[in-house]
């Protein structure tokens, strides 16, 4: 159809012969389109032309017409009554919007809601599914007025109207007739005022608003809570009058209320956490209109990734930052790494940032690269290491894809000095699994996102497993090379001035190719991986590479990235990872140190073997063998095992590890190993992946 043909139908004399002129129009598009997009290319032909010559109405009431049985839908091929918006239809008109509203079902509803803010965003209309909810709001309390309530709630100033069934709500509370006599279920107004369905869970919650004195409060319960009279009583705390005697009556009130006004209560998605939510095309806290419904503890982390200040002011304290120290681009690249994980599939790593020396400018360091996201003063966004694992484990999964920021090592350190704090459990992206009151599993937390954390000393011990020392980016920070030049100046910028750079990032690789994204990931990981370092130490290398690479393209547009022999310089090589070399190079120190107990003439002490320095080996009495390394945090089965492959342990002709002999009277069994030097061992150090 052309715009002339559409034309023509408005153009005849009188109301009827156009109205019949558009029927006509109508049946012959409905039934000779071989597709839908040549339909929908049709009607919104025939639509513009009504509006052009302001017929719309006419334009409306034969379109209902046809649609009520003017056309039989069974002839339509299964093509459907469809327009093509434009960005106009979007900013300056309903039509879009009353399109999904007027679906008869709600699976239609979605779908058809699915479709046009697909439309939407190819027309540069972003944001609407949040415009549509507030469209669809605007009917409801529109329709609202129109409904007949039998028994309304008369609250003063309540902020909805809702039909209340066989209670009695005014001023004085709710309250109904049991046994002619009137019982109280709450001394003061209290309601239902919207229902939050969590995007993640499916899990409804209400937000209960009540009124004590002048003013209208209101908080979000699961309905697990405020439906079970053993458990509502808890809101008491905040302020709403409940007793263990009414406790019954007030949850029977708000489950009746909530089930009686399906449609007048309004209904908004919600989240409990941040990150990426749904199919991976929405990232918490940057949605229109999305409801956090998590615990209390946590409102204060997810207030604090929020703008604030100004953005370019932050930008040009962040690239003179990022400039100025190579340490410090390292840690924004970190910031920006942690949402590409989610996409590229790699496992969670550590930055982290150490040294003894005080003024090195390691928490302003870190500071920086949490103001990418939101606050950065400690406490807000930033934790501590003074709290417990779980509290570690559940943050992690709260922040799902936001870097996990932790200040000061040194406060999860014991009265002997050493760390309680456990690398793996945040490195495998998994929480534990543990059982609840009710016999059943509590939903195992997930996450992945990058952890960046400070202290005085390294992270990881050096009895530690491989696969700790292999998830962490180890920076040593010397006050001769401050990580931040003017550390006062930089914490006074970015506490004023935050939060703006990680949504331009997030809403940046949102229309990035992942599978480009992936390409040069793995360009990256090749090129680092034919080094020295092991494949997680190159994986969390190539994803602060491809980060820094994109942030510079997005936010700082500086032409300065990192490289790969820059970042090369920070990873350990695979000795360095592996606990059996460490365990060795241990020993041989061991043996040396205490080589008065090696002796056996003229020793005074315990005796724990003897050195044969001619063929530089050592006889290890066993249970000192596996004594000395168990106390300094080695697993004795594993490194055996390590030390047997690499062939730096001597079996017995029955292939035990150890061998039983005698030195001048000393009967024993020994573990004989070797202390040559360890360049001539053909030793392999991924053969055994020690944890």
């Amino acid at each position: 159809m052309t715009q002339e043909q559409a034309e023509a139908c408005y153009q005849k004399d009188g109301q009827k012969a156009k109205a019949q002129a558009i029927v006509d129009v109508l049946e012959s598009i409905a039934y000779q389109s071989d597709t839908q997009e040549v339909l929908s290319e049709n009607l919104s032909i025939l639509r513009s032309a009504a509006k052009r010559a302001g017929q719309r109405e006419l334009f409306d009431k034969c379109l209902q017409a046809a649609k009520d049985g003017g056309v039989d839908a069974d002839d339509m091929n299964g093509l459907e009554w469809r327009f093509h918006y434009t960005l106009y239809d979007f900013t300056e008109t309903e039509d879009p919007y009353r399109e999904v509203f007027d679906q008869p079902t709600a699976f239609l509803k979605k779908r058809a809601l699915e479709r046009i803010s697909i439309e939407a965003a190819r027309c540069g209309c972003r944001g609407f599914k949040g415009l549509y909810k507030a469209f669809e709001n605007g009917m409801r309390k529109g329709n609202e007025s129109s409904l007949t309530l039998l028994n309304p709630s008369d609250f003063p100033q309540q902020p909805i109207e809702l039909e209340c069934g066989e209670w009695h709500c005014d001023s004085t509370g709710v309250s109904k007739v049991l046994k002619e006599r009137e019982e109280f279920a709450c001394l003061h107004p209290i309601m239902p005022v919207e229902r939050l369905v969590n995007i993640d869970t499916g899990e409804e919650k209400l937000r209960i608003a009540f009124c004590k004195g002048k003013y209208w409060r209101d908080f979000i319960a699961s309905k697990r809570e405020l439906f079970d009279s053993t458990k509502i009583i808890q809101f008491s705390a905040l302020g709403v009058s409940v007793t263990s005697k009414s406790a019954k009556l007030l949850s029977e009130y708000l489950c009746d209320v909530e089930t009686l006004n399906p449609d007048i209560i309004p209904e908004t998605e919600s989240v409990g956490r941040l990150g990426y939510i749904g199919d991976g095309s929405q990232f918490s806290p940057y949605v229109d209109d999305l409801i956090f419904d998590g615990e209390a503890n946590y409102r204060n982390i997810y207030d604090a990734i929020s703008p604030s200040g100004d953005y370019t002011t932050w930008l040009t304290e962040a690239r003179k930052c990022r400039e100025e120290s190579l340490t410090a681009q390292i840690m924004l690249a970190a910031s920006f790494a942690s949402p590409l994980l989610n996409k590229i599939g790699c496992l969670p790593f550590f930055v982290h940032l150490w040294g003894v020396e005080s003024g090195t400018g390691k928490t302003v360091a870190l500071m920086l690269a949490a103001s990418v996201w939101g606050d950065p003063d400690i406490g807000q966004y930033i934790q501590t290491f003074n709290s417990t694992q779980v509290s570690c484990e559940r943050t992690a999964a709260f922040l799902n894809n936001i870097p996990l920021c932790i200040d000061e090592l040194q406060l999860s350190k014991d009265s002997h000095g050493h760390s309680k704090f456990d690398v793996y459990q945040l490195a495998q992206g998994v929480g534990r699994g543990r059982g609840n009151r009710a016999g059943g599993i509590d939903k195992v937390p997930t996450w992945s996102l990058c952890i960046l954390t400070t202290g005085e000393s390294p992270i990881v011990q050096a009895s530690a497993g491989a696969g700790a020392v292999n998830r962490v980016i180890d920076i040593e920070c010397r006050a001769s090379e401050s990580v931040i030049k003017d550390g006062f100046t930089t914490s006074s910028v970015i506490k004023q001035n935050y939060g703006f750079a990680g949504k331009h990032f997030v809403e940046a690789i949102a229309a990035e190719d992942t599978e480009k994204i992936r390409v040069r990931y793995q360009e990256l990981f090749k090129q680092l991986s034919a080094g020295d370092s092991t494949e997680k130490q190159a994986m969390a290398a190539a994803m602060l590479l491809i980060a820094d690479e994109l942030s510079d393209k997005y936010i700082f547009h500086s032409g300065k990235v990192l490289t790969v022999e820059q970042i090369s310089g920070f990873l350990k090589e695979k000795s360095e990872v592996s606990a059996g070399q460490r365990a060795y190079n241990f020993l041989c120190d061991w043996v040396v140190i205490n080589s008065n107990r090696f002796q056996t003439s003229d020793n005074n002490g315990e005796f724990w073997g003897k050195v044969d320095e001619a063929n530089n080996k050592a006889y290890i009495v066993s249970t000192v063998f596996r004594k000395a390394l168990t106390d300094n945090g080695f697993d004795e089965r594993a490194v055996t095992s390590w030390l047997r492959s690499n062939h730096l342990i001597e079996p017995d002709k029955n292939g035990k590890n150890t061998k039983y002999t005698s030195f001048e009277g000393h009967y024993a069994r020994y573990v004989v190993m070797h202390l040559a030097d360890i360049n001539e061992a053909e030793i392999n150090f991924d053969e055994v992946d020690l944890l």
